[in-house]
């Protein structure tokens, strides 16, 4: 028979507790698989990573305040959550509710200062409505996230591709003719160029669809789907570029 000690129940485990509220809930850890097919060109990963956007935020439960991880949040966080906008935000029905909590993120992000990474959320909010076939709100937030962008720090050359691509596909054509032009003339590495060069033939076309970064960089014939090992939906570039990284992955053989 087993001692009394061994038949004792583990303890469980404290639920991980809002950092804005206090509240403990389940918020199962989310760890990406490496995507197997291209991004984007505005870097939405390709999949598996591409289909589980629904864990890429966590979200509790009681005041709706969202984050890669609730148990962590800026100290003026629990000002942005308890202010009208916030409260306005997740009560907006006719956002999808993963839009809502991507744009929640990108709220509490802007009000602490982090204006680039709310443009990312924002962007996020536009991938969900891409996938919602909802042409308006995707077109709304893509221009929003724009807008975060160039209110923020200067931005580097990656991120500027990324702001034509979110121009063209809101059908913001001149503004996204003016700053694939502005790049074009930049110094700037291959691939970026490679890039610019293709999204000026799509703007020049008035093509607002999705393409990947495969169609400006193009691996080998023998290995047409391989792409990327690294990229994160948080993630981000240090040191060599995004584009040449990519590039080289692409091409790896």
């Amino acid at each position: 028979m087993p001692s009394p000690a061994n038949s004792r129940p583990t303890p469980a485990e404290p639920l991980p507790r809002c950092a804005v509220c206090g509240t403990g809930s389940r918020q199962p850890p989310f760890r990406p698989s490496p995507p197997e097919q291209a991004p984007d060109l505005d870097l939405r990963p390709g999949e598996p990573v591409r289909s589980t956007m629904a864990r890429w935020l966590q979200q509790c439960p009681s005041c709706g305040y969202a984050a890669p991880n609730i148990t962590r949040a800026h100290p003026a966080a629990a000002q942005a959550v308890a202010a009208a906008p916030f409260r306005a935000l997740m009560a907006e029905a006719t956002y999808p509710p993963l839009a809502r909590r991507f744009l929640g993120w990108a709220h509490v992000l802007e009000e602490t200062g982090a204006l680039h990474a709310a443009a990312e959320a924002t962007l996020h909010a536009a991938w969900v409505a891409d996938d919602l076939a909802l042409e308006d709100l995707a077109r709304h937030w893509r221009l929003e996230a724009v807008a975060l962008w160039r209110g923020g720090p200067p931005l580097d050359q990656e991120q500027t591709v990324r702001i034509i691509d979110a121009l063209r596909r809101a059908e913001a054509w001149e503004d996204a003719a003016a700053t694939a032009q502005g790049l074009s003339r930049a110094a700037a590495p291959e691939a970026v160029t490679q890039v610019v060069d293709l999204e000026l033939q799509l703007i020049a076309a008035q093509d607002t669809g999705r393409h990947t970064v495969a169609s400006a960089l193009p691996p080998p014939a023998r290995r047409p789907h391989v792409t990327h090992q690294r990229l994160h939906p948080q993630g981000q570039a240090r040191g060599e570029g995004l584009f040449d990284r990519l590039r080289r992955w692409l091409r790896r053989g």
